[in-house]
């Protein structure tokens, strides 16, 4: 977890990524970076049931719903980190590869169970950060 070739990887393999959490609301963390994601290249799929769009980019209720719609190759976390649980198993049924858990997202347990099932996994950092530091190849 968290290596830097597990990060080098995530990034430059990535092109879909659910963002669950993801606000609407400029001002909000994981708005700024979804935007920062997207104008990288990356395509946003927000994941929150109380909105129904953000970034231009239609909104889902759950990652079930985006993945009957979308291929997603990574999923960031914006959640607090007692969610985190039920993210990671929707995460393995639905065989996503990457999971990414924001700075101030930590769950050790669940993280283990994902990287048992074979996700590669990034937790407590920000996917921001270690774009801006990690020039694409």
């Amino acid at each position: 977890m968290n290596e830097p070739e597990v990060i080098r990887e995530i990034l430059d393999k990535t092109k879909t990524i659910a963002v669950v959490g993801l606000s609407n609301r400029e001002g909000r963390a994981s708005h700024g970076v979804a935007r920062f994601l997207q104008q990288n290249g990356y395509k946003i799929i927000p994941i929150n049931p109380a909105i129904e769009s953000a970034l231009g980019e239609k909104s889902f209720a759950s990652l079930e719903a985006a993945a009957a719609e979308h291929h997603i190759d990574l999923v960031n976390v914006f959640r607090a980190p007692e969610f985190v649980p039920e993210i990671v198993k929707d995460v393995m049924r639905l065989k996503i590869p990457y999971l990414w858990l924001q700075e101030g997202v930590v769950h050790e347990e669940a993280a283990g169970w994902a990287e048992s099932d074979g996700i590669k996994v990034v937790m407590d950092r920000c996917i921001l950060k270690d774009r801006m530091a990690t020039p694409s190849r």
